[in-house]
Order: structure tokens, then sequence, then C-alpha cells
């Protein structure tokens, strides 16, 4: 079958735009209208072979400079890295920060010692970081770094300050409350976990290859059922199982800020998958099932 090949130029400066290759006989005005608005401002992926893509036989690329960029491993190892320190200086109240006497004295209260599920989540996810992800992207731009080290730092010392504050008042329920709270956290780390293991699963090493991520035989991952990411739901049910169990304001304060850019990310990742997949299921929602 014969093809067109349609040049669009700007009406005013009669300066080129795009070059439409294969154009069918019988495409209409409008399908020529979608085919130019999906060349504007395209970013190619590694893996785009040129014959496909709606070019002639001469291609113009255009680059883009992004800056200083930095590796996904890095900036997650040191945004980790930092809490899991931070929240250890408090806890064993090391000098300059409570007073000269509290130096190095331990806590009454059984609540701030279960509360070092703090440090074990990250480094769960330090673990994680270095055996269990495969990212799509190899680097971000290394402002980012400066970012997440702030939020996740900052957040960590003034969450650990209260915490471990010598005047710290435990929960209102006493035991009860604490073991509620850090059942709800750990079940909650649990499926964390099994989340990301079956999303491992689902990209083979080396491979950028997207696939619909689908409940297993584990129980953690039915979840997938009735939302899109699973692993920010359990993320946001283990920082509100912390905040529960330690009743402080600044865990709260981290949960929502937390659970606000979680959703964030969640109804990205959700668009996506409907963009990309014909057949995702209709009943997920992006975070909460449901609701959102």
């Amino acid at each position: 079958m014969k093809h067109y090949e349609v040049e669009i130029l700007d009406a005013k400066t009669r300066e080129k735009l795009c070059f439409l290759d294969k154009v069918e006989p019988q495409a209409t005005i409008a399908e020529i209208k979608n085919l130019f608005t999906k060349t504007q401002g395209k970013s190619l992926k590694d893996e785009d072979v040129l014959q496909k893509l709606p070019v002639g036989t001469t291609a113009t690329l255009y680059f883009r400079d992004l800056g200083a960029q930095i590796s996904w491993v890095t900036v997650f190892l040191t945004e980790y890295a930092g809490p899991l320190f931070i929240y250890l200086l408090f806890y064993f109240r090391v000098p300059f920060i409570y007073g000269h006497k509290y130096d190095f004295t331990s806590s009454r209260h059984t609540v701030v010692h279960a509360c070092t599920c703090h440090s074990l989540h990250y480094v769960k996810r330090l673990l994680e970081t270095l055996f269990v992800h495969r990212f799509s992207h190899g680097t971000m731009p290394l402002r980012n770094i400066f970012k997440n080290c702030t939020y996740y730092w900052g957040f960590a010392a003034w969450m650990a300050y209260y915490i471990n504050h010598p005047l710290y008042t435990p929960p209102t329920y006493g035991a009860q409350q604490v073991k509620l709270a850090l059942a709800i956290f750990v079940i909650c780390q649990l499926g964390n976990f099994s989340i990301h293991m079956a999303l491992r699963d689902l990209r083979p090493a080396g491979s950028k290859t997207r696939k619909i991520p689908y409940p297993t035989k584990n129980p953690f991952t039915w979840l997938f059922l009735l939302v899109s990411c699973p692993n920010y739901t359990y993320e946001v049910g283990s920082w509100i199982g912390f905040a529960i169990m330690t009743q402080c304001l600044p865990v709260a304060l981290f949960s929502l800020v937390g659970f606000t850019q979680m959703t964030i990310w969640a109804k990205g990742k959700h668009r996506s998958y409907l963009k990309e997949f014909r057949d995702y299921p209709p009943l997920r929602m992006p975070i909460i099932p449901f609701l959102l």
C-alpha cells in the first residue's frame, strides 16, 4: 500500500515543525493532528527503534540537559541511612541532646523501646534497596537527594526527639494500645515487603519490562485485587500504626505528609497502568480500596 509523507509547517514562520512518515492515504485530518500531537515533546526510551518512530529518512532529535544526575540506589541508601542513624542518637541519648544528667540513660517506658521498630523499618528499606528493588530509571537529578534527605532526616530527628525525651508521656491506653499498634505496624511491614517482592518478580534483572501486577499465593498480595499500589497502602498503614503506638504529633504529621505524597505517586502509576494496559482490572483504585 502506498503511504504519504506529510510535512507540517508553522503557518506564520513557515518553520518545519514535524515530518510524518508512512501516513495512510485514508487518514483524516483529525488523525494527522493526533499523530502530530504525539510527536511533540515526546521523550524517547532507550529501547525505542528508529524505524518505528514517526520520522522520515532524516531524523532530528533534541537533547535536553537534565543537569547533574545521581543513581537511585545512592539516593535511597543516603535518605534511608540518615533516619536510622539519627533516631539511634536520640534513643541512646548521646550528650548535648537532653542535658548532661540524661546522657546515655534509658527510658523507663516500654513503648520507647518498642519504638525501635522505626530503626528496623529503615534497615528493611536499606536491604530492599540493595537486594530487592529493580529501578526502571538509572538516575535522578542530583538536587533530589537534598530535598529527600531534608524530608526523611528532618522528620526522623523531630520524631525521635519527642519519643525519646525524658519527659515523654506514654500512650493513653497503655500496653493495650502499644500492642495493637505494634501488630498493625508489623503486619503492614510484612505486607509492604511482600508487595515489593511481587513487583520484583515481574521484572527480570536488567529488563525494563512492565506487566500488570496480580495477586500471588502470598495473602499479603491479595490487596492487588483492590488497589494498584498496595505497597503504598501498607506503608501508610505502618506509619498509622506507629503514630498510634507513640501517640506523638510529629509522627502523625509525618504519616499525613507521607500519605499525601504516596497518593500522588499512586494516582500517577494508576493512570500509567490504565493507559498502557487495555485489560487493566477496572475494580482497582490507586491506594485506598473503593475510595481513592
